[in-house]
């Protein structure tokens, strides 16, 4: 069994030995995207297992080992992991967490700091907290992402963006009501053997898997002569792709007649990326980082520039490029915002007005400062470049009452079908 090793800091270390006997707990944030990312780590020799339960323990797990003052994603995460580990059938001394860190001046730079407290106050501090991040904070010997992995991670991020819009955008149409969930687990089943695999040509593009993935959703029969209100899911990042953070809103919005468009989380990574080159350049830096952060940025948007012509060619919508969403946001924010989800939320509701969404759900965790600055602190301004903009903000909190949140959003729904009879 491996033995518990500490750095200077006494901080417990993820070790080699580590590595080859203890399952890595990964808590779910994205449901199209996040299948893909373990099947990726797994196939680099790591044992990871996705945490699907949701029941209401959970809270109260999360309440008890944090404090209600965090926000809502940090309590979901620490109570997801508590649940976990007492309910989850796991050897206790063979298991591992992980969770992502930003590093920027949102909270959620301290979560590993508040799932290291909640788990010595649970006589849980021998179990091993991986960070994963992209500035080289707490590393661990038994955990590195090497260029094979950053690669396979990013095209699962690709493939679970193309799954997330190409379902939006048939389920709500469907001719045959539940073929297109069919065909999401057909899918999905097919290209998972694909991140499965140890060896890949971290060059070569997935161009036929995803060229697959989009002609399979364009075959199923829809009929496009119903109009339905578009509706665009922004906000912090747990509550804007998590059905557990947001009370299921994209099921929410499908049940009332909507369809739904939530933009890319491949777009939030290359924003962080591109923060950091920001950054280099405002106040200096390594030279050697900024130059590898460009390369990396470019060549993702070289790759999706293929999917976004195959989204295309099938009658999907185009996305933007992340160089022309960065550009919505000139003159509106300034790219020096960088907290939370920073001048990439403001570009985003733009964009979703551009595109014919002006029916946005800005998702917040309750009393989250950033959020509310670069997102309802921007809705005026929208709104005086775009007063068709149908805007609505709502706080997500454990102790936030569900049917407010409901009608609020049934309020905005209620609006955008007026607003589309109007141009019948």
């Amino acid at each position: 069994m491996a033995q518990l090793e500490y750095d200077e800091f006494g901080r417990l270390l993820f070790t080699e030995e580590m590595r080859k006997e203890y399952t890595i707990l990964v808590p779910q944030m994205a449901p199209y995207h996040f299948d893909f990312l373990i099947h990726s780590l797994n196939s680099e020799g790591y044992k990871a297992e996705l945490l699907k339960n949701d029941s209401y323990m959970l809270i109260e797990e999360g309440l008890k080992y944090s404090h209600n003052d965090i926000c809502v994603p940090a309590m979901l995460v620490i109570g997801q992991f508590i649940d976990a580990i007492k309910n989850g059938g796991y050897d206790k001394h063979k298991i591992a967490l992980v969770i992502t860190q930003t590093g920027g001046g949102c909270r959620a730079s301290n979560y590993v700091n508040l799932l290291r407290k909640a788990l010595k106050k649970a006589n849980y501090d021998y179990i091993p907290i991986i960070s994963l991040n992209a500035n080289g904070m707490e590393p661990n010997p038994g955990f590195k992402v090497s260029a094979r992995l950053l690669f396979k991670l990013a095209n699962s991020i690709a493939i679970g963006d193309v799954l997330m819009q190409v379902v939006n955008e048939t389920r709500p149409y469907e001719v045959n009501e539940g073929e297109t969930l069919e065909v999401l687990k057909e899918v999905t089943s097919t290209i998972i053997p694909f991140f499965e695999r140890k060896k890949i040509n971290i060059w070569k593009y997935p161009r036929k898997l995803i060229h697959y993935v989009i002609k399979e959703f364009s075959d199923i029969p829809v009929d496009k002569t119903i109009k339905k209100p578009k509706v665009g899911v922004v906000g912090e990042i747990y509550v804007k792709y998590s059905p557990l953070g947001n009370n299921n809103l994209e099921r929410t919005l499908i049940e009332e007649g909507c369809e739904v468009f939530t933009p890319s989380l491949f777009d939030f990574f290359l924003y962080t990326f591109d923060s950091s080159v920001h950054d280099i350049n405002k106040y200096g830096g390594s030279a050697k980082k900024k130059l590898a952060l460009k390369v990396f940025i470019k060549l993702i948007e070289t790759r999706r520039e293929f999917v976004r012509k195959t989204l295309k060619k099938y009658n999907f919508y185009k996305p933007l490029s992340y160089k022309e969403l960065k550009k919505l946001a000139k003159g509106v924010i300034d790219y020096g915002t960088h907290s939370g989800e920073g001048w990439l939320l403001t570009a985003e509701m733009i964009d979703l007005v551009h595109m014919g969404a002006p029916n946005i759900v800005c998702t917040q965790p309750f009393g989250c400062l950033p959020n509310h600055i670069v997102g309802k602190g921007m809705f005026k301004k929208i709104k005086e470049l775009h007063p068709q903009s149908n805007i609505v903000a709502i706080d997500y909190d454990t102790s936030a009452s569900e049917i407010n949140q409901i009608n609020r959003i049934k309020l905005m729904i209620a609006n955008a079908k007026e607003n589309l009879n109007k141009k019948k």
